[in-house]
């Protein structure tokens, strides 16, 4: 089970860290995603790492502005996203999968989904 959090309303040019929990003895052995979907639009891969948290995989959208990173001994995944634009803002939602399955937006395991709001 996923759930992230973390999600809420900021100025463009500004911050914010989502983290996603897992419970469950396999998280360490999946990789974790973060998946968007911006208010009517298709959802859009974002980020991903693998289970060991040595490989990560950007959307060129974000790339240099958001950084994933993983604990697996706390269970958990963030999203730390700088320099937001109000082109960001989405529901975000980290889901656990294989990196590849991840990057085309799909995945077995969902958490719930936290909003995020980008002002310009």
């Amino acid at each position: 089970q996923l759930q992230a959090y973390g999600g809420g309303l900021v100025q463009a040019g500004g911050s914010l860290r989502l983290s996603c929990a897992a419970s469950g003895r396999t998280f360490g052995t999946y990789a974790v995603g973060w998946i968007r979907r911006p208010p009517g639009k298709e959802r859009e891969f974002v980020a991903v790492i693998n289970w060991s948290g040595d490989t990560t995989y950007y959307a060129g959208s974000v790339k240099g502005r958001f950084t994933i990173s993983r604990d697996n001994a706390k269970n958990t995944v963030d999203l730390q996203m700088n320099s937001l634009k109000p082109e960001d803002t989405a529901v975000y939602y980290c889901a656990a999968d294989t990196p590849s399955r991840l990057m085309k937006g799909r995945a077995d395991y969902w958490g719930q989904g936290t909003l995020v709001t980008v002002s310009s």
